[in-house]
């Protein structure tokens, strides 16, 4: 029943910035983590950022880190990926998922997973 759907993917020139969203329906986002991956066409997904359901900290992969940041608004059961200073190693197809905790390493659980909204970084 519940699903997490991600907005906000396009085309962005290097140096520019995006805003990502995660919605949910069916359930109360509020009390889940919400991971954000990627995948680059022909590489491995990985993990980009994590924001915890109980005191909202948020966590980032070295390669976003001081340029992506993560944050939520529960009534709206919405997480949000703000991207700045992208560049072409940015573009990804972009999920959120959800979960019981941020993983240290991006490989525990996920309970729900979005389809994914694709990010162009080019000139």
């Amino acid at each position: 029943q519940g699903q997490l759907v991600e907005s906000g993917g396009g085309l962005v020139q290097p140096g520019g910035s995006l805003t990502l969203s995660c919605t949910a329906s069916g359930f109360s986002l509020e009390y889940y983590a919400v991971t954000w991956f990627r995948q680059a066409p022909g590489k491995e997904r990985e993990g980009v950022s994590c924001i915890s359901s109980s005191d909202g900290s948020t966590h980032y992969a070295d390669s976003v880190k001081g340029r992506f940041t993560t944050s939520r608004d529960n009534a709206k059961d919405t997480v949000f990926l703000q991207m700045n200073n992208l560049n072409v190693d940015d573009t990804a197809v972009y999920y959120c998922a959800a979960g019981f905790l941020c993983y240290r390493g991006y490989d525990g659980r996920q309970d729900y997973w979005g389809k994914g909204t694709l990010v162009t970084v080019s000139s």
